[in-house]
């Protein structure tokens, strides 16, 4: 019984493992991460997102990212609270709304 409940937690911690790592940072994540963490997103948008990073240099904000093609605001204010592009100057827009 002991080993039933320890498997149990196991594949509990495993399932909400995402929850815990925290935001996921959308200029250095690869594909595969991208693709895991952002709701909408399959592997062809990632890699879109990798090719505008490739393009474009970092991403300044988690807003920047709805200029991806086939990534739309919708999509950025679904995953806001999930993604994060590190350290940087220029606020998200629910950073900036605040601020006022």
């Amino acid at each position: 019984m002991k080993h039933l409940m320890g498997v149990v937690l196991l594949v509990l911690m495993f399932l909400t493992g995402a929850a815990w790592a925290g935001p996921v940072n959308i200029n250095t994540a690869d594909a595969t991460t991208l693709a895991s963490a952002i709701k909408g997103v399959g592997e062809k948008k990632a890699q879109a997102i990798i090719q505008y990073r490739k393009e474009h240099g970092p991403f300044k904000s988690v807003d920047e990212l709805a200029s991806v093609p086939g990534i739309g605001e919708k999509t950025v204010a679904k995953n806001r609270s999930n993604l994060t592009v590190g350290k940087s100057s220029v606020p998200d827009a629910d950073q900036s709304a605040a601020a006022k």
